[in-house]
């Protein structure tokens, strides 16, 4: 859809300016006009992760005169593979403030503003109230539900993105003018049904991929040029190197948007049932390694069943566990597997999907079946931070 530009263009470009956009201002679609908005515009990317770090290095590149970070993460050893805004150097530190250096490393002609934070109800209406445009590339729904009931209420538009092993998504939501989040995704999916980039994986070079694209959807948007991807879906197969539109269009009959909600209920990370069969039945990594050691000295008989994925298994996996993938649960084929002479202590990699399996576990009867609370994630930070963790 073709829209108006988003800003009025600057007063003017300095000399340096004009040298450094020179490639810009001689496309007849851009211009000296549209150089000049890019310049006076104000984006907001949220997450300076995998599709924040080539959005945020693109966006200063072009000449975005202000660019703001929302992130309270620090820099993880894991993110190298994909979030090219860090480095090795940036280990430990903060994301916001390595993504700042990066951007102003490619262009310091760029304001940045840091909201080194997390991005809440408390927050994200004063946040987003100071941006022309908001780039959205978080990965979970609980945050996306929540940038976008707060750019329909504050009436701004945004582009958002998705990745997830090999595909990617795009799209432009502005409900002033077309479809909103909630148009495409009226309902989160059922908890557990989703796995995030974290258990699931993503191909680095994807994030390159859908960042550029969400890059072009928002400098078209500011200089008013060509038609974006408003009331349309770009979806994106690595794999087959294919690309794919869908139509989105306004729901008539959706529930008007009338205020923030809490979003951590509405998505949930965990089923009721997961969460009910939790109570009373979980056990800290401490507890684990007390249980491990008393069935080697032969004190205690359990079976401990590790219910993540073959290849995460392969990077790290605890010390007598069983491999059981949490879907064999699900669809029943894991119950002909449990012992019934046996206590069964499951894990995962932070606890999530080992609390969906107990609940299928102490449904089929394993009343005094328990779960390892923080997964084996907890169990490498806190026991064997020799070990590697993903």
């Amino acid at each position: 859809m073709s829209l108006p530009p988003l800003v009025e263009p600057a007063d003017a470009l300095t000399v340096d300016e004009v040298r450094r956009y020179s490639r810009h201002i001689i496309i007849p679609d851009v211009g000296m006009a549209g150089q000049k908005r890019l310049k006076n515009a104000k984006v907001l990317c949220v997450g300076a992760g995998g599709l924040g770090s080539p959005a945020l290095l693109y966006l200063a590149a072009a000449g975005v005169g202000t660019l703001g970070i929302v992130e309270f993460d620090t820099v993880d050893e894991s993110n190298l593979q994909r979030q090219i805004i860090h480095g090795q150097s940036d280990i430990g530190r903060s994301k916001a403030e390595s993504a700042r250096d990066s951007v102003l490393e490619v262009n310091p002609y760029v304001n940045v503003i840091l909201h080194d934070t997390r991005l809440d109800n408390d927050n994200v209406l004063d946040i987003f109230s100071g941006y022309d445009l908001i780039v959205d590339g978080t990965d979970n729904f609980a945050t996306r539900y929540m940038v976008n009931d707060a750019a329909v209420l504050l009436g701004k538009p945004y582009v958002w993105g998705s990745i997830y092993r090999f595909e990617g998504q795009v799209s432009v939501f502005w409900d002033e003018y077309g479809p909103n989040y909630r148009d495409l995704y009226p309902e989160p999916p059922p908890p557990g049904m989703v796995p995030s980039c974290a258990e699931g994986g993503v191909l680095g070079v994807l994030c390159a991929s859908i960042g550029s694209v969400m890059v072009t959807e928002a400098i078209k948007l500011i200089t008013g040029i060509g038609d974006t991807l408003l009331g349309r879906l770009m979806i994106y197969d690595a794999l087959e190197m294919s690309y794919r539109t869908v139509k989105i269009r306004k729901d008539p009959n959706a529930t008007p948007i009338t205020g923030l909600i809490d979003y951590d209920a509405f998505c949930g990370t965990i089923s009721e049932a997961a969460a009910d069969a939790a109570v009373g039945s979980t056990i800290s990594v401490k507890q684990l390694d007390e249980m491990l050691a008393e069935r080697e000295r032969g004190e205690r008989d359990f079976v401990l069943i590790d219910v993540r994925e073959q290849n995460e298994w392969e990077i790290v996996s605890i010390p007598g566990a069983v491999l059981i993938p949490k879907g064999d649960f699900l669809n029943g084929k894991a119950l002909e597997q449990l012992p019934s002479d046996k206590q069964i202590v499951l894990h995962c990699k932070v606890g999530g999907r080992s609390a969906e399996a107990l609940a299928v576990v102490k449904g089929a009867g394993f009343s005094d079946a328990i779960h390892v609370g923080g997964g084996i994630v907890a169990w490498v930070n806190q026991l064997h931070p020799e070990l590697p963790v993903y």
